[in-house]
């Protein structure tokens, strides 16, 4: 498997970056230069920033917050940080002893640098700290050094870069993490020290370093990103690319396409078909209740709508025999008022009624109650319309439009 790793400063402007091709068995290939000569195909792709771009630290976080990114997380180490929270890209690495560990980098350079490499075609890529790639056993630190300054891994998830050292002090932040571990019984028995530089006269004398650090010691391999394992490190982040077709994939579906097509196709005629069934059907059910109602009342001049006209007429003859009609007020009344008979007081603020509509305002109600009082009056037989207020902001009110059927 082909990896591509670049390495970049978030807080440069994306127009260099040093890159190695990396391939199984072979002596990774080396280049430098503006991310549009980027080598292409790579199987994987890993953006790998310096040590001192990134802070790994400690915080405490509620389990609902963990594994997330964005605003969350950027404002847990808002005081680490001392500065805006939207401008840090947060990542939740895992957890180290009771603590969580997050990796924070610059949000706009990271997006710099994103819009870079699709613009040179890399759209799925890893971005890494070289930090956490150093190696690590469990009870010894790896420090990279260069000869001047370095960077530690101090855990699974934890590391730092460190300031100035010479040949005979060790820098004086790695005291100071050494300090902090011992304080928590996490102090490590050995320090392997990976010299990131060939020069000869980098290397520090290792028994000064050992009596001012107090702990052991010990020259392991030379150490370059560059030449790293593939698996080496944890990814902070992963940029996937948007979906699309690969090469060769389009001939690949044609057959399905049409088939695809066809199937819409039939589908389509079959819902004009049905659609056309029933337009008929419907045309046909009013042209009869249109004959029924002129052979009810031949006197009509204009039958615009036969069902409620039918009603209307209905009403009209109840009422001339001295009956009462369904949408009338005291029947409706009398329906409403056994569907709202669990209402508490107050409970009904409006009721009016017109022409065999009665409009119902209630006040605050709960909308289970709600439910049972529409159930209770379509049983009765009547058609209901449960709308909101809307009179005030933040007002629960329902209005129901009640109407005989």
């Amino acid at each position: 498997m082909s990896l591509l790793r670049i390495y970049c400063s978030s807080r440069d402007t994306p127009r260099q970056c040093q890159w190695a091709l990396v391939g199984e068995g072979r002596e990774p290939v080396l280049g430098e230069g503006p991310p549009a000569q980027l080598p292409q195909r790579a199987e994987r792709v890993q953006l790998v920033l310096p040590a001192t771009e990134v802070l790994i630290t400690r915080v405490r976080l509620p389990q609902a917050a963990r594994r997330r990114a964005g605003s969350v997380l950027a404002f847990a180490v808002e005081e680490e940080t001392l500065g805006d929270p939207d401008v840090n890209q947060v990542s939740w690495l895992g957890s180290a002893a009771d603590a969580d560990v997050l990796a924070v980098a610059d949000r706009e350079g990271l997006k710099a640098w994103h819009d870079a490499l699709e613009a040179a075609g890399i759209g799925e890529y890893e971005v890494h700290c070289e930090t956490l790639m150093l190696p690590w056993t469990a009870g010894e630190w790896s420090l990279a050094w260069d000869g001047r300054e370095g960077f530690v891994r101090s855990g699974e998830f934890e590391g730092a870069a460190t300031d100035c050292g010479d040949r005979e002090s060790p820098p004086l932040s790695l005291r100071l993490m050494l300090d902090e571990a011992k304080a928590r019984i996490e102090a490590p028995n050995t320090i392997a020290l990976h010299m990131s530089t060939p020069a000869a006269d980098a290397a520090p004398d290792l028994d000064a370093w050992q009596r001012k650090l107090g702990v052991a010691l010990r020259l392991a391999a030379p150490w370059d990103w560059r030449s790293a394992p593939p698996d080496a490190g944890i990814s902070l982040a992963r940029e996937r690319q948007g979906w699309r077709l690969l090469p060769g994939a389009l001939p690949r579906l044609r057959p399905a396409a049409w088939l695809v097509s066809i199937a819409l196709a039939v589908h389509a005629l079959a819902l004009v078909a049905d659609w056309t069934r029933l337009a008929g059907e419907q045309s046909s059910l009013r042209q009869r209740m249109e004959l029924r109602f002129r052979a009810a009342f031949p006197d009509a001049v204009a039958v615009a709508d036969p069902a409620l006209q039918m009603r209307r007429k209905l009403a009209e003859a109840r009422h001339a025999a001295g009956l009462p009609d369904g949408g009338d007020f005291v029947p409706m009344i009398d329906k409403v008022a056994a569907a709202l008979k669990e209402l508490p007081a107050g409970g009904l603020r409006i009721a009016s009624y017109e022409s065999g509509r009665m409009t119902l305002e209630l006040a605050a109600v709960e909308e289970a109650s709600v439910r049972r009082i529409v159930a209770r009056l379509l049983q009765a037989g009547m058609r209901v319309d449960a709308t909101p207020a809307g009179t005030r902001a933040g007002s629960s009110a329902v209005v129901l439009t009640v109407r005989s059927s």
